[in-house]
C-alpha cells in the first residue's frame, strides 16, 4: 500500500543527565550541503500543533504523523532532513519514551526480503528515511513531489550535529573510531559528548548487554548514534529500546568512518546523482561486489514486479 500515512503515539519516562567534556582533534572539514529548514505552521485542521510542507504533522498532543510509502514491503518515511532534525528535536524535548530511527536504502530494502525479522524491525522503527537516491526516485514516484534529496545518513548525523552544536547530549556507540569521533566533533561543532564505546563483540552475551545499558543510562545522553552498520544496529536498538530510557537511538552505519576521516567520501556530483555506488564499489570491490553487481540488479528486478503489480512483498 502507498502514500501511507504512520502515526507515533509517545510514551515513557523522563530523567536527569550530566555532561562530560571533551578535548578535540583537528579534522579534515566534511561537505555537507546546506539546506533550508521546513517552515512550520499552524494545523490547517485543528488550528492547533505544527505541520510541515513535507506533510509532517507534530499535533498538540505530541502525537507525530509522517507520511510514508511501501518498497519491497519495507515501510519508507516521505521524509528530508530539516524534517529529520525537527521530529528528532520534538521527541527529545517531549522526553516520552525511546524513538528508533533507521536508514534504508537499496542494501537494506533487499536484505528485508529474505530476512522477515529485518524488515519487521524496519517497518517498526519509529522514523524510517529514505538513504539512497532509489528511495527519493521511488518517493516521487509514489507522489511524494517534495522529496528531492535522500535523507542520507552520514548527511543526516554530519547536518543534525553542525546545525545543533552543543544543544544535546551524544552517546557515540559500536564502531573502532567512536572514541576519535566524539573528540573531533567536540572540537568541530562543540557537541557534547557524553559517553562513547568502541567495536563490541559479536553477538552481544546478556553480561554485555547489561554493562552496556548500564554505561549509557549513566552517561544519560538525549541521542546514541549507532554505528554498527546493517543489520546489526537495527537489532541492537530493538534489543535496547526496553533497556534504556534515552529519547532517540539513531542508526548510521559508516557515518562514523566518513566523518572521523577515515573513509572517503564520493564528489558532490556522484552524490547528487545517484553514483555514489559506483564510487565505494571502486574503492572496496571485495567487500561490496556482491551488493551491487549482483543484489543490485535484483532489487531493481523486484521494484519492477512491484511496481507492475505482479509480486507482493509483505
Amino acid at each position: 500500500m502507498y502514500g501511507e500515512v504512520d502515526r507515533h503515539a509517545n510514551g515513557g519516562a523522563a530523567r536527569t543527565a550530566w555532561d562530560l567534556g571533551a578535548n578535540g582533534i583537528k579534522n579534515r572539514e566534511q561537505t555537507i550541503k546546506e539546506e533550508k529548514f521546513s517552515k512550520p505552521i499552524r494545523n490547517p485542521q485543528t488550528g492547533q500543533g505544527e505541520s510541515m510542507s513535507s506533510g509532517v504533522v507534530i499535533a498538540e498532543s505530541g502525537e507525530v504523523t509522517i507520511p510514508s510509502f511501501r518498497v519491497l514491503g519495507a515501510r519508507i518515511h516521505a521524509v528530508q532532513i530539516p524534517d529529520v532534525l525537527r521530529i528528532v528535536d520534538h521527541w527529545i524535548n517531549e522526553r516520552k519514551g525511546v524513538h528508533i530511527v533507521c536508514q534504508t536504502g537499496m542494501h537494506g530494502a533487499s536484505e528485508a526480503v529474505s530476512h522477515p525479522k529485518l524488515r519487521e524491525m524496519i517497518n517498526d522503527a519509529d522514523l524510517n528515511n529514505p538513504d539512497g537516491a532509489p528511495m527519493t526516485w521511488l518517493a516521487r514516484l509514489h507522489g511524494f513531489k517534495h522529496v528531492k534529496r535522500r535523507a542520507y545518513g552520514p548527511e543526516v548525523m554530519g547536518t543534525l550535529l553542525r546545525e545543533t552544536g552543543p544543544k544535546y547530549k551524544h552517546f557515540f556507540y559500536g564502531n573502532r573510531v567512536s572514541e576519535e569521533l566524539g573528540r573531533m566533533l567536540t572540537r568541530k561543532y562543540g557537541t557534547r559528548v557524553v559517553g562513547t564505546y568502541p567495536l563490541p563483540i559479536w553477538p552481544l552475551p546478556e553480561a554485555e548487554k547489561v554493562k552496556i545499558a548500564e554505561v549509557i543510562e549513566a552517561a544519560a545522553p538525549d541521542i546514541v548514534w549507532v554505528g554498527l552498520g546493517a543489520p546489526r544496529q537495527e537489532g541492537f536498538m530493538f534489543d535496547f529500546r526496553s533497556r534504556l530510557t534515552v529519547p532517540v537511538l539513531i542508526g548510521v552505519g559508516a557515518a562514523f568512518d566518513f566523518h572521523a576521516g577515515k573513509l572517503k567520501q564520493a564528489p558532490s556530483w556522484m552524490q547528487e546523482n545517484g553514483l555514489e555506488w559506483f564510487y565505494r564499489f571502486a574503492h572496496e570491490p571485495k567487500r561490496l561486489w556482491r551488493r551491487y553487481l549482483v543484489n543490485g540488479p535484483i532489487f531493481v528486478w523486484n521494484v519492477g514486479l512491484e511496481l507492475a503489480g505482479l509480486k507482493k512483498f509483505s
